[in-house]
């Protein structure tokens, strides 16, 4: 998967967060320019990187774990960027790395169920509560309804409602913007149904 995304990544022109790094010199205080790197995209994205967490994973502790397991992943891919695609793309495609890998993990452990999109659009609802006109628990269910999709209908959709167009994401998933932009209309569609529905009828 990184292989892939090392070929597919095209080269960004340079701006102040996207910088090359050919040599491990050391900037001011000490820094690498590896920490440096990091310390930006953490100011940039920090914010995506914890809703990417959220949408990830449901529960708080294991949230938190892989929260920092998608920062530790991704000042250790610093030591390997080199510019050739924007600081933005390596960012997304080494958290949703990240996520990928706990969410399969979880999977293995069978704690976690994933569905597709055709059984998301199948499921009876039982047991959803009815829409409240709260935005917080219609942000919950938004995520309920995400973390069970397979990893990359998440990464898409995700992705999407960061406000990425279709050829940016993609850049991170390694799949063709038309196929981007046929996922998204149909996840879109997917949950707009299941929201107004409001869990209660099926198919």
């Amino acid at each position: 998967m990184r292989n892939s995304f090392q070929r597919t990544c095209k080269k960004a022109p340079q701006s102040a967060t996207t910088l090359n790094v050919g040599e491990t010199e050391l900037i001011s205080g000490g820094k690498s320019r590896q920490d440096d790197l990091y310390e930006s995209a953490t100011v940039a994205y920090g914010a995506a990187l914890d809703r990417l967490a959220r949408a990830s994973e449901a529960d708080a502790e294991k949230r938190r774990d892989l929260l920092q397991e998608i920062h530790l992943a991704l000042w250790r891919s610093f030591e390997k960027f080199d510019g050739r695609c924007s600081q933005r793309t390596w960012v997304y495609r080494v958290a949703h790395n990240a996520a990928t890998s706990h969410i399969i993990r979880q999977r293995r452990a069978k704690t976690l169920v994933m569905v597709s999109l055709e059984d998301l659009e199948k499921l009876s609802g039982k047991g959803e509560r009815d829409i409240d006109s709260d935005q917080g628990e219609t942000l919950d269910r938004l995520l309920t309804l995400i973390q069970r999709l397979k990893p990359l209908d998440r990464q898409v959709i995700v992705s999407y409602l960061e406000g990425m167009d279709a050829a940016s994401i993609g850049e991170i998933t390694g799949i063709s913007a038309g196929n981007v932009a046929t996922k998204i209309h149909r996840i879109k569609s997917i949950l707009a149904r299941r929201f107004h529905e409001g869990g209660h009828h099926g198919e």
